[in-house]
């Protein structure tokens, strides 16, 4: 370990000067006391029932109950990852893009341990724009740490690497659903929120009746309306499946994991009519599971060793991380004021605002437009998507059968009774 505090930070030539002056002004971190004051509590890890339950009747004061949890648990959360990455390698930590999510979560967490109690709901208003602001300046996180990461790749050993990438993710992931879950119960109980639910019941960012099927069709309708002779998704199984989840996690995984499968496919069987995907809904006792077949060749094509290797951020288990493409399409994105939210309305969004500006022919690669960047592989989708289904306890596989295809296995927690898996 190397500490910051122990000299003044070096011009390192991937560090830009605000930076490096910021961390000199920081230069304290390991002797803060409201650093180490937060640090040393531990998170109070919810479960979707609980968040549920809390919000389904919601007052004047349970609002000011949650604005004040948020208000005092998202400083905690900030002080264990400022914590992780005062741990790091001082090479890694003075890296342009890991410095610069360094500063801004050292201000955020300033911001948050100074902002005052919430007492009326004319103080909850205001701190729900403070928080959507905060939100904003922390678009570019995602692709900032999977580019500073894959530059410092180098130094870490492949597991390290990637639980340090699963900390702070799986963090960054939990803020946003305290964050954005308060915005939308507040917005709710002043009858300002704009619902797109068309009838499904909902609590918050929370949906009780998230249909399985119709965000399975929603996902292969936008992938499959971008122009090409992608194939189509034949949905079988327990197809009436509903549960309690996070729509946005859901759709984003099934968005991911169907547009890969797409691909493979469409590639494998060029000139012909691809065979078709098959997504099999299955509910359990305790668990949803969604399987997703393709015939798309396996993944003998690709540079791992494994399938999981997929989910990795390290060189050594993935290579594809230090190529020049992939670089240059991260650095795109992470210099972007728009950031990622990892969400499939984003994608969506800016394939429209693609094709008013794009001569005709060309954005018809719904990798290239819904890929957030201009080159069509920055290789977040599958990371993130193992990411969101782990969150709350759920799995992620992959099973390859080379030349043939790949099977997709998503198991989610059917009871929302599984505590955050955030690690402190």
């Amino acid at each position: 370990m190397f500490k910051i505090a122990a000299r003044r930070a070096p011009q390192c030539p991937h560090l830009c000067r605000s930076e490096s002056t910021a961390l000199s002004q920081h230069r304290l971190f390991y002797q803060n006391k409201q650093l180490e004051l937060h640090a040393a509590k531990e998170a109070n890890r919810l479960t979707l029932r609980q968040l549920v339950f809390f919000g389904r009747s919601m007052d004047e004061d349970r609002l000011i109950k949650s604005a004040n949890y948020v208000r005092t648990e998202l400083p905690v959360r900030i002080a264990h990852r400022l914590r992780d990455m005062q741990k790091l390698p001082f090479i890694v930590v003075t890296q342009e893009e890991v410095a610069k999510v360094y500063e801004l979560y050292w201000i955020a967490f300033e911001k948050f341990r100074l902002y005052p109690p919430i007492n009326t709901l004319e103080d909850n208003a205001a701190f729900c724009q403070f928080l959507s602001t905060i939100l904003r300046e922390h678009s570019t996180v995602i692709p900032s740490l999977s580019l500073g990461l894959s530059l410092a790749s180098p130094h870490f050993s492949p597991d390290d690497l990637d639980s340090f990438m699963r900390r702070m993710l799986v963090s960054r992931i939990s803020r946003r659903v305290l964050a954005e879950h308060h915005i939308a119960l507040s917005e709710i109980h002043s009858g300002k929120h704009i619902s797109a639910s068309h009838g499904e019941p909902h609590v918050g960012i929370i949906f009780t009746g998230l249909n399985i099927k119709r965000c399975i069709e929603k996902c292969a309708n936008l992938l499959r309306q971008r122009g090409r002779e992608w194939p189509e998704v034949v949905i079988d199984g327990h197809v009436e499946t509903s549960f309690a989840y996070i729509k946005e996690h859901l759709e984003y995984t099934i968005f991911e994991l169907l547009k890969n499968a797409m691909r493979a496919t469409t590639s494998h069987h060029p000139g012909a009519t691809p065979p078709p995907i098959r997504a099999t809904i299955v509910a359990g006792a305790n668990d949803v599971g969604i399987r997703i077949s393709d015939q798309g060749g396996g993944l003998y094509h690709t540079r791992v060793k494994t399938p999981s290797d997929l989910f990795s951020f390290s060189h050594i288990r993935n290579a594809a991380r230090l190529q020049n493409s992939r670089i240059g399409a991260l650095r795109t994105v992470s210099s972007s004021p728009h950031g990622m939210r990892a969400t499939v309305d984003e994608q969506v969004g800016r394939w429209h605002q693609n094709l008013a500006s794009e001569p005709e022919g060309k954005g018809a690669d719904p990798e290239t437009d819904a890929g957030v960047a201009p080159h069509p592989r920055i290789g977040i989708g599958l990371p993130m998507s193992n990411i969101f289904a782990t969150y709350f306890g759920g799995s992620l596989e992959l099973v390859t059968l080379d030349g043939w295809g790949t099977d997709v296995y998503l198991r989610l927690p059917k009871l929302g009774t599984n505590l955050e898996g955030i690690e402190v």
